[in-house]
């Protein structure tokens, strides 16, 4: 399919990524409706304009009428919203989700799914330390990166469809990628950084700890302020990606402990330079 001004869209979770992708479509003239649990973030994304309609329900008509449907659901709950209601969504419509972890997802909710509904999976690289509607912002998606995740039931059709709702959005660079690439990947960029945080935030307690940080902490812990229940489903669902990229840090902590421990100042400035000229690539 082709998206146009006249593409009904229909977003299911009104949280934080699913708000801002309702704010983002909105403000670009598109014809948006919502369905999401909540009566309250249905009040608030109505009286803010961010939607034309909003049920908490599984409204038939909704589902039928929607030529895309973006899920902005945990992942447990988007396959048991397939399973549930997925036999409702009308033949030729185009599905795509925002959830952090492909490979226990989407060939299952592909085979799932009525003929000619095309499932392309996606991953928005955008967010807040923060979660809900009422701190969406559709400006977290501008210039930020956006994965788009096929695989050999995908048209060419379905692909461009999914890659244009980015270009609507604003983010800066669309790259296509596997389900198990994209697992690998994000257990590393994505994952273990959360891992880490908490684990550093974990490790020292003082009651006034704030009193004594400069940026440096403040800025590789601002992720460690997390929703533990998604990001718990997150680790456990990419537990042997997340796993493997955990084994190869503490590979590299080790060594840098080492270098330490033995005085080897030049085996420490030699893992420096590579780690600054890595770090380099982000602010070209």
């Amino acid at each position: 399919m082709t998206i146009n001004k006249n593409t009904k869209f229909l977003i299911v979770g009104l949280g934080l990524l699913g708000g801002s992708y309702a704010r983002g479509l909105t403000e670009k003239g598109y014809y948006v409706e919502a369905i999401t649990k909540n009566q309250e973030d249905c009040e608030y994304a109505l009286q803010h304009e961010m939607v034309k309609k909003c049920s908490t329900e599984p409204d038939e008509e909704m589902i039928k009428n929607a030529e895309v449907i973006i899920f902005a659901l945990y992942p447990d709950t988007f396959i048991r919203w397939i399973e549930e209601h997925g036999d409702k969504i009308n033949p030729g419509t185009v599905i795509t989700d925002v959830t952090g972890v492909k490979g226990c997802i989407v060939d299952k909710i592909q085979t799932m799914l009525p003929p000619m509904v095309e499932f392309i999976s996606a991953h928005p690289m955008a967010g807040k330390e923060v979660y809900g509607i009422k701190n969406s912002d559709e400006r977290i998606f501008y210039g930020a990166n956006y994965l788009v995740v096929p695989t050999k039931r995908n048209t060419s059709e379905g692909i461009e469809a999914c890659k244009r709702i980015g270009e609507i959005l604003g983010f800066g660079r669309i790259s296509e990628i596997s389900p198990e690439g994209h697992d690998e990947m994000i257990g590393f960029v994505s994952q273990l950084t959360h891992f880490i945080a908490v684990s550093l935030m974990n490790c020292y307690e003082h009651e006034r700890l704030e009193r004594y940080t400069a940026d440096s902490f403040r800025d590789l812990t601002r992720i460690a302020n997390i929703n533990e229940t998604m990001w718990s489903e997150l680790f456990m669902l990419n537990k042997k990606a997340l796993l493997e990229q955990i084994e190869l840090f503490e590979k590299n902590f080790t060594q840098l402990h080492e270098c330490l421990k033995n005085d080897d100042r030049e085996g420490m400035m030699e893992m420096m330079r590579i780690s600054t000229k890595r770090r380099k690539q982000f602010d070209k």
